[in-house]
């Protein structure tokens, strides 16, 4: 089955084709089609995992760091 993620990057509808088995989920895949580095944010990521339990902080800290860098709308799509 493929996939294709649609998104919104600083106002301007886009979509690409997506694999699992190249990036950890969708946020990486769409910052990579447009150069945008990762590396702080998974460091980032990872020492919130490590300081909390609570899901709903590391989601806020991953939606928040998503809307910083111009992303909006990130879906899966199933074709």
């Amino acid at each position: 089955m493929a996939l294709t993620i649609s998104y919104t990057f600083k106002g301007v509808n886009k979509s690409i084709g997506y694999a699992n088995d190249k990036f950890h989920d969708a946020f990486e895949a769409v910052a990579a089609a447009e150069g945008i580095d990762t590396s702080d944010y998974l460091n980032m990521e990872q020492a919130v995992k490590m300081s909390t339990r609570d899901k709903k902080t590391v989601r806020n800290f991953r939606d928040t760091y998503i809307r910083q860098k111009g992303f909006t709308d990130i879906k899966v799509v199933r074709d």
